[in-house]
């Protein structure tokens, strides 16, 4: 196995200024962001918190790939959600492994509810090259598990209230206290 020195986390690593817009922007809107910004994603925000990303991967695959129209799209209708989350006090080797896990190259860096940045797979391995084999073991583990293991953050798709404790029940994302009420773990 790796070794890596825990002293690196995510905090010291993560971008602290991402990029962010609304959901109701359109895609060519976004597409100019990410030109105008040199980036390969913008982070979606509702009231201020993270609630879903959208790459430059969702432009190709969810829009033009289908022929709609990038002036007429929201971008809150193809984008990634819920997001993936991690602490800003976790150590790199938990990024990549979270990161392999999801089969996502992006993490939202939040700490009590609150949005404090985004750490990418890039920041990750210019960091700690040898997590490459991390990333590797781990995607072998994620083709075995499901995303209903896991806690994700976002808006509950039953009671439209912020959580960090979001699970998949039968294709919705329920917080806890909506699972409680519904009589789910």
């Amino acid at each position: 196995m790796v070794d890596l020195k825990a002293s690196i986390s995510v905090k010291d690593i993560m971008s602290k200024t991402p990029i962010v817009a609304s959901e109701d922007a359109t895609i060519s809107e976004i597409a100019k962001i990410m030109a105008d910004k040199d980036v390969g994603s913008v982070i979606i925000v509702r009231d201020g918190k993270p609630v879903g990303i959208i790459t430059e991967r969702d432009i190709i695959i969810r829009v033009l790939a289908k022929k709609l129209n990038p002036d007429e799209v929201k971008v809150k209708d193809v984008m990634s959600s819920p997001i993936i989350v991690i602490s800003p006090d976790a150590d790199i080797a938990e990024a990549a492994r979270k990161m392999a896990q999801h089969d996502v190259r992006r993490l939202i860096v939040t700490s009590k509810g609150e949005f404090l940045g985004v750490v990418t797979e890039r920041d990750v391995l210019a960091t700690a090259p040898e997590l490459i084999e991390i990333l590797r073991e781990a995607a072998k583990i994620a083709r075995r598990r499901t995303l209903k293991q896991e806690s994700l953050a976002g808006y509950c798709d039953n009671c439209e209230e912020w959580s960090d404790n979001l699970k998949e029940v039968d294709g919705r994302f329920l917080c806890e206290e909506c699972r409680a009420e519904l009589g789910l773990k």
